[in-house]
C-alpha cells in the first residue's frame, strides 16, 4: 500500500539512483482497477508556468483577470512561475470538487506536464530533455474570482482536486515536445485547440530556468502553460458548472477526463 501511494515516484527514484526495478507482476485488465494519479502525492509544490503561449498571454492580458499585466508587457520576457500544492493532485476520472459558495468562476486549462527523471541544478537547455522521465497531462483548474481577489495565482489554483493528472508516457515516446496538439472539450464541445509550437518558452528552456537556483529532484512536476481558449477570455465568459465533463487531450500523450462537482 505504501509503495502504491507513492505511484511512479518509487520507479523514478530507483532509476535515478541506478537501482534495479522489482520484477513485473502479472498483467491486470484496466477495467479491473482504479487508475490513480501517476504521482498521487508529489514531494514538493508543483512548478507551473503562467502565460506561456503567445495567444493565451494576449487573451489573458485583455481579460481583466491578469494582475501581472503591465502596459506593453503582454508577452513575458522571462517565465512567470507559480505553484500548486501537492494536495491538489487527483487522478483520471476523479471528480473536480468545488466548494459551494467559495467560487463561481471555475476555468479549465489543458497543459503538457513534464516529470523530471534525472535531477540536477544548473541544467543547460541543450541537455534539459535528457532529464525528462516522462510526460503527462494536467487540467490546471482555476478559480478565477479567487485568483483575482488575492491578486496572485497560488490560492485560486490550489484547491483540493484542482490538479487532475493523467497516466504518463515515457519521455522517449515524445520525440519533439514542441510539436504537440492540445485540446480541451467541455461536454463534447471543443474549447481549446492549440499547439506547443505556440509556446513562448520551450520545455528545455523552462527546465533550464527552473534549475538555475533550484535543484530539480526526480519526480518534480512542471506544468508548461496552456493555449488560448480558456473560459475567462470568452465573450460571454464560460465557467464550469456542476456535472460538466472536461476532457483534455494531447495526442501521443493521452486523454484525461474528469467531471465537475459542486458540493
Amino acid at each position: 500500500p505504501e509503495l502504491a501511494a507513492r505511484g511512479a515516484l518509487a520507479v523514478i527514484e530507483a532509476q535515478a539512483a541506478g537501482r534495479p526495478l522489482p520484477p513485473r507482476s502479472a498483467a491486470t485488465l484496466l477495467s479491473k482497477v482504479e487508475l490513480l494519479a501517476p504521482i498521487p502525492r508529489p514531494l514538493r509544490n508543483i512548478f507551473c508556468v503562467g502565460k506561456n503561449y503567445y495567444a493565451h498571454a494576449r487573451e489573458f492580458a485583455g481579460s481583466g483577470f491578469d494582475s501581472s499585466a503591465k502596459a506593453g508587457g503582454d508577452i513575458p520576457s522571462v517565465p512567470i512561475i507559480f505553484t500548486k500544492v501537492p494536495e491538489s493532485v487527483v487522478g483520471p476520472g476523479a471528480p473536480i470538487v468545488v466548494p459551494v459558495g467559495v467560487s463561481t468562476s471555475i476555468d479549465y486549462e489543458v497543459e503538457l506536464t513534464v516529470i523530471i527523471g534525472k535531477g540536477g541544478k544548473g541544467i543547460k537547455a541543450a541537455d534539459a530533455l535528457d532529464h525528462v522521465w516522462g510526460y503527462t497531462i494536467v487540467n490546471d483548474v482555476t478559480a478565477r474570482d479567487v485568483q483575482m481577489r488575492h491578486q496572485q495565482w497560488d490560492m485560486g489554483k490550489s484547491f483540493d482536486t484542482f490538479c487532475p493528472l493523467s497516466t504518463p508516457v515515457a519521455g522517449a515516446s515524445v520525440p519533439n515536445p514542441q510539436d504537440l496538439k492540445l485540446v480541451t472539450k467541455v461536454n463534447g464541445h471543443t474549447m481549446q485547440d492549440g499547439s506547443t509550437r505556440d509556446m513562448i518558452f520551450s520545455v528545455a528552456v523552462l527546465i533550464h530556468e527552473l534549475s538555475k537556483g533550484h535543484t530539480l529532484l526526480p519526480g518534480t512536476l512542471i506544468l508548461t502553460g496552456t493555449p488560448s481558449g480558456v473560459g475567462m477570455a470568452r465573450n460571454p465568459q464560460v465557467w464550469l458548472k456542476h456535472g460538466d465533463v472536461v476532457d483534455v487531450t494531447i495526442p501521443g500523450v493521452g486523454t484525461l477526463t474528469n467531471r465537475v462537482r459542486f458540493e
